[in-house]
């Protein structure tokens, strides 16, 4: 493969995942904010729950092995040795299964006693509904990453929207359904969580009918390929995950306690349970909205991984660099507008997507505008973790993982036991964190790869066109407010979709203006002529 079509892969890669992505966080929203309006905040605050221990237990199974496996994979498909492909594939989901079995155990098995450990008794039922998805999570992750490696992002991306589909069509009937039937909040959570689990299946099925097709395909390959025996490759695949595992789960894990800490702390200054978990609910919302533009730069990591560990392993040092040096730029372009605009217009959108109204606006209003500018700082950490894993660094990112989650944890155990501060200290402590992490990583990167990617440099420009698209939709926002208010759905339509699209438009110009899109990006792109010279690059 050319040097521009191993290039236009990663991008292509990344812009099919951006694609999935934006259809999946689409359809999330079709489904969170009814589900927010049919549950209660309390039922949403189980709802998460369960998913804040399942996500301990993902990352444990699926966090490092995926990338461990695609980093393989293609290494082994750059050399087109495809036995050794076959026997990282086996492997690997030997590995998934053992995991994702006792993952699935765990949650179902035990399921009131981890509910009462995170301080929730009636998020019981939404545990144990979500524990088969860990074993079928863990056996998609092998499929993904065999397709993955070989810089095939289709079969994920739709599965993905497969996934998606499933949870809206039958979380939302299932949960309103069990809310009808038994007027209980907990047992309606559990039936949301349904909705998970089939899509799940799905995209088991899905994705098996392509595995079986492209495994044959594959072929035995040349007895003259060299391969390693089950037990080499083995360790080879778990001196890769077992570091980032260890990162990813470890912040989970800090994740988990931090919800205890909190609800603790609520709980000591004297809100009830009910308050409590109502306040919960509110934050979960706010992550939820965090969480979206976070998302878009996943698809740049997952693809970017593998592009530049076969540029390591063919000896392609000036592909490596512009690969990082595109995902670098293409990520700041992402995250500026939308911690800037969000920011700008927390208000309306928690408003429209969470449905609060009064004191719960304000507080989820407040919980927003902090969350905003961590979008940053989260996808810089996501970009600089998969950069050092494929230059063979993933230990590095585990220690600054730990470093973060620690003062996480201790930020949000002051601030939230303060009256006046209460839960508006959780969001500070996100903050915090990942700006330590991300100071800590771009510091490793720059001491231990011999040419990192100017990460700072690339976020100045996307930056001031985002600072210019803030003002822009601050002024259309005061605007639109003196004719308009936050009483009624067109009344909340118009203060977000107004100053979103005033914003999108000047961002684009001040992006052409600024420069802060290069001629080799466009390049890569499809059309991508054709792109650079509508945009005078």
């Amino acid at each position: 493969m050319s040097e521009q079509k191993k290039q236009q892969s990663f991008l292509h890669g990344a812009a099919l995942l951006a694609l999935a992505t934006a259809i999946v966080k689409v359809i999330g929203a079709l489904y969170k904010i009814p589900l927010n309006a049919i549950i209660g905040t309390r039922g949403f605050a189980y709802f998460n729950t369960a998913y804040d221990i399942y996500s301990v237990l993902l990352m444990i199974s699926t966090a490092g092995l995926p990338v461990a496996m695609s980093r393989m994979i293609s290494e082994a498909s750059s050399l087109n040795n495809t036995r050794q492909m076959r026997r990282i594939y086996r492997t690997s989901q030997a590995i998934f299964l053992t995991l994702g079995l006792a993952g699935s155990l765990l949650m179902t098995v035990f399921c009131r006693q981890l509910a009462e450990f995170q301080k929730q008794p009636d998020a019981w039922a939404a545990i144990a509904c979500l524990g088969p998805s860990a074993l079928l999570v863990c056996i998609n992750s092998a499929f993904r990453g065999f397709f993955q490696g070989q810089s095939n992002m289709i079969p994920t991306s739709v599965s993905q929207v497969l996934e998606a589909l499933c949870k809206l069509v039958v979380g939302l009937g299932a949960a309103a359904l069990l809310l009808k039937m038994t007027g209980q909040v907990s047992l309606s959570a559990g039936g949301a969580i349904l909705g998970v689990t089939t899509g799940c299946m799905v995209a088991t099925v899905y994705l098996f009918s392509l595995f079986r097709k492209a495994y044959r395909a594959l072929g035995v390959g040349e007895e003259s390929q060299q391969v390693l025996t089950y037990g080499a490759t083995a360790k080879q695949l778990m001196a890769i995950a077992i570091p980032i595992t260890i990162g990813s789960a470890g912040l989970q894990i800090i994740t988990l306690m931090e919800v205890k800490v909190y609800m603790t702390q609520l709980l000591n200054l004297g809100f009830t349970q009910e308050a409590a978990d109502s306040m919960k609910g509110v934050y979960n919302m706010a992550q939820t909205i965090f969480n979206m533009p976070c998302a878009f730069i996943t698809p740049i990591t997952i693809s970017a991984l593998p592009a530049i560990t076969s540029y390591l392993t063919l000896g392609r040092h000036a592909e490596v660099r512009s690969t990082e040096e595109s995902a670098s730029r293409i990520t700041a372009l992402i995250t500026m507008p939308c911690a800037f605009g969000l920011c700008a217009v927390a208000k309306p959108v928690m408003a429209l997507l969470g449905g609060y109204t009064g004191q719960e606006l304000e507080l989820a209003t407040r919980l927003m505008q902090v969350l905003s500018f961590c979008i940053i700082f989260n996808s810089t950490v996501m970009l600089t973790n998969a950069i050092m894993q494929a230059h063979g660094k993933a230990s590095l990112p585990v220690v600054n993982m730990f470093i973060g989650g620690a003062l996480k944890l201790v930020i949000i155990y002051i601030l939230t036991g303060q009256a006046d501060i209460n839960i508006s200290g959780v969001p500070v402590g996100t903050v915090c964190c990942y700006l330590c992490i991300t100071g800590l990583n771009l510091f490793a990167m720059n001491r231990f790869i011999a040419e990192p990617p100017h990460m700072l440099r690339n976020m100045l420009k996307p930056m001031a066109a985002a600072g210019i698209m803030c003002a822009a939709v601050v002024g259309v926002y005061a605007l639109l407010g003196q004719v308009f208010t936050l009483d009624s759905t067109i009344g909340k339509l118009a203060l977000v979709g107004g100053p979103v699209a005033v914003g999108v438009v000047v961002y684009v110009l001040a992006v052409v203006l600024l420069k802060a899109i290069t001629r080799e990006d466009c390049m890569l792109l499809p059309k991508g002529e054709q792109i650079a010279k509508l945009l005078r690059l």
